[in-house]
């Protein structure tokens, strides 16, 4: 374990055997037209947009068009979620460790201006320039193993239940659902695992692109397609929510141009 790692030494003190029920869904996108908008608005706006942040800006869209699956279970009640915050994992030290930055309110956003706050939270955490992650990181290093458990536990009530900030990290610092490119890592599909104290309803994973068969209009064609993988909280989702997330999201991936314009509140 990388003595850099502050994620490590949390997933150490936050699982144990698996006992929550989790309901997981694979969809496979040709995202031809996605990768064509994500050259547009590079060319347009100058800012690097990349096919992560076109699909958290329709995932976004869409746990606002399903309002059921935006919740969380605090002492044994279901809480409703009411904005649509999207965290994004983003790599930092070199790759040894891993950090979300969080964009609220993305269903009211451009994927321009998602792909911009995505960049400058990105660049504050590897600059050692964002407070809440160098404080946190700074006495979760300092904590001993032992005492990491209880502390994980006493997060999970405060940070993922009550919505606060505590020991540096804001009030459910992952957000309304999250997001992790694993195709940078080289991975075709990933089945995310849930991180218990933020209580996330929604995680997914974004594979890499490859070109395969598709089907169009009739023909087999060869279109550059990813495997999108979500997980999410069986107490709060179940199939009809997964199946109406899954509709909503590629209904927005299919028209990207559509999430150019920012959505009313």
């Amino acid at each position: 374990m990388s003595p850099r790692s502050v994620r490590r030494k949390i997933a150490v003190a936050t699982w144990r055997a698996p006992s929550e029920g989790r309901i997981s869904a694979r969809v496979e996108v040709d995202v031809s037209a996605v990768l064509d908008h994500v050259d547009r608005l590079r060319s347009e706006h100058g800012v690097r947009v990349t096919l992560t942040h076109v699909v958290g800006a329709a995932l976004g869209r869409a746990m606002r068009e399903v309002p059921e699956a935006r919740a969380r279970v605090v002492f044994g009640r279901i809480v409703p979620i009411e904005d649509c915050t999207v965290a994004f994992a983003v790599d930092i030290d070199d790759g040894a460790d891993l950090a979300p930055v969080r964009v609220h309110d993305v269903d009211r956003l451009t994927t321009a201006e998602v792909a911009r706050a995505v960049e400058k939270g990105a660049r504050d955490l590897r600059a050692g320039e964002d407070r809440a992650f160098r404080r946190s990181s700074t006495i979760l290093r300092a904590l001993p193993v032992a005492a990491m458990r209880p502390a994980v536990g006493l997060a999970s009530v405060v940070t993922g239940g009550l919505g606060r900030g505590f020991v540096g990290q804001p009030g459910r610092p992952l957000g309304t659902a999250f997001v992790s490119n694993v195709g940078s890592l080289g991975l075709d599909e990933a089945h995310l695992a849930a991180v218990p104290f933020a209580r996330v309803p929604v995680y997914l994973a974004v594979g890499a692109v490859r070109d395969r068969p598709v089907v169009v209009d009739g023909e087999v064609v060869v279109r550059p397609t990813v495997v999108l993988v979500a997980t999410a909280d069986h107490r709060i989702v179940d199939g009809v929510h997964a199946g109406m997330l899954q509709r909503a999201l590629l209904r927005h991936l299919s028209d990207p141009a559509g999430m150019d314009v920012p959505a009313r509140p």
